[in-house]
């Protein structure tokens, strides 16, 4: 039914109506008031009146609309000019993206993880509101997006371990692309305008081999690293725990008698929050040396809200601090190639695969819900034998940890499924 309604976010006026089987609306610059919408409800009638008579013209009441041009040509039965095809022109009281972006962050925030927030608080400081914040959002177009695209692909990045800058790849590119995305997405349903960003393709994202370490270096790295992080680095390499899972582990989360540990919370920047999504609460399967590094870090009696790795004040490990004093120099003492302490959960995905155990039951212990990022992620490493439960890489690790990874006379010990990781 024809009416003059109201635009929640500018409480402006605009016409809804029917015109040739197509839904119409036309937009005003007045606010919305008793006498103003009279007004426009007066102009409203006559439209109806004409409509009913077949003697409306688009054009006389809406000169310059796309609907206009669109119905013209229609009536002359040519194809619409190219206009016409375009989705409707930004009306002038549409919002300045600085001001809608402070709308929708506030809006959105409350469905966002802590980490989550303070990146997409950067990509808007660092990158959207330099290029956007003065536009209103009705007015960016698809050549405004790929241009900045087009920048952010040649935007060097200057910071203290690259003196020379460091340009945007793909993926990060992909993300800032999405917040926009997201951002005109809202915009276009409020004020009804079409969101050029999606028609936009994602960057091809080149895709990166997984660098997991072999047994020998296994071996070395727990062997070798200061006494207060060895049980740390036994738990990483043979769980397959994320770093914020570790981090924000406490031991209440640690079932001895069923052997498991629970994954319920994270540690990251400064605080615990649930988990990355619900598919990654799940317990994992504590073979023979996590379990023997867990009893040694049991404090008697255990505080079932403290964290099982703690620095010498109590606070769970800090991951950039970490980094900088413990792994990297490791790694560089030991002569191994450089790598993210993400690669243990690679390794350990590597090592059950090795052991032959069931993919579905790695998935459930990676916290994923399907085999699909598994075989996609680690199918160079698939082995042929599989087995179920767990034990297979409790006796590989145990291998390991004890010093040989099968006794010589077992008849196992020439399996492949034992073979060197990374051979």
């Amino acid at each position: 039914m024809p009416s003059v309604r109201v635009r929640p976010e500018s409480n402006k006026l605009y016409f809804d109506f029917h015109w040739k089987g197509v839904r119409c609306r036309e937009y005003s610059t007045l606010d919305n008031s008793p006498a103003n919408k009279r007004k426009m409800e007066a102009v409203l009638k006559k439209i109806e009146g004409e409509i009913a008579l077949n003697t409306f013209d688009y054009g006389r009441y809406f000169p310059g609309s796309p609907n206009a041009l669109r119905f013209a040509a229609e009536a002359l039965g040519s194809s619409p000019p190219a206009e016409a095809n375009r989705a409707p022109s930004p009306t002038p009281d549409t919002p300045l993206f600085r001001d809608f972006v402070t709308i929708w962050k506030s809006e959105k925030e409350v469905e966002w993880r802590h980490s989550y927030r303070l990146a997409v608080a950067s990509m808007l400081e660092t990158h959207l509101l330099p290029a956007f914040a003065d536009t209103p959002i009705g007015a960016i177009d698809r050549a405004a997006l790929l241009g900045f695209r087009s920048k952010l692909a040649e935007k060097r990045l200057r910071d203290a371990k690259n003196a020379a800058g460091r340009t945007l790849n793909p993926t990060t590119i992909n993300r800032i692309m999405g917040i926009v995305r997201q951002i005109l997405e809202e915009g276009a349903l409020r004020y009804h305008y079409e969101n050029p960003a999606l028609k936009i393709k994602r960057l091809k994202v080149k895709r990166i081999d997984i660098s997991p370490f072999d047994m020998t270096e296994v071996r070395k790295i727990v062997e070798t690293i200061r006494p207060d992080y060895r049980d740390y680095m036994t738990v990483r390499f043979f769980t397959g725990m994320r770093t914020a899972e570790a981090h924000g582990l406490k031991w209440k989360h640690i079932d001895f008698e069923r052997r498991e540990i629970l994954i319920r919370e994270t540690y990251s920047h400064g605080r615990t929050e649930y988990t990355k999504n619900d598919g990654s609460q799940r317990e994992i399967h504590m073979s023979q040396p996590v379990m023997d590094a867990l009893m040694r870090l049991k404090p008697s009696p255990p505080d079932a809200e403290t964290y099982v790795f703690r620095t010498r004040n109590g606070l769970p490990i800090d991951n950039a601090n970490f980094n900088d004093r413990v792994w990297n120099p490791l790694l560089r003492h030991l002569g191994l190639k450089p790598r993210r302490p993400y690669q243990m959960r690679h390794t350990c995905a590597t090592l059950w695969l090795a052991a032959g155990e069931n993919p579905m039951w790695i998935a459930r212990q990676l916290g994923h819900t399907t085999t699909e990022m598994l075989f996609r992620t680690y199918s160079r490493f698939v082995p042929h034998l599989v087995r179920r439960d767990g034990s297979a890489f409790d006796t590989l690790v145990s291998g390991v940890v004890n010093g040989g990874v099968k006794a010589a006379n077992d008849p196992d010990a020439q399996s492949p499924k034992f073979l060197r990781i990374g051979a």
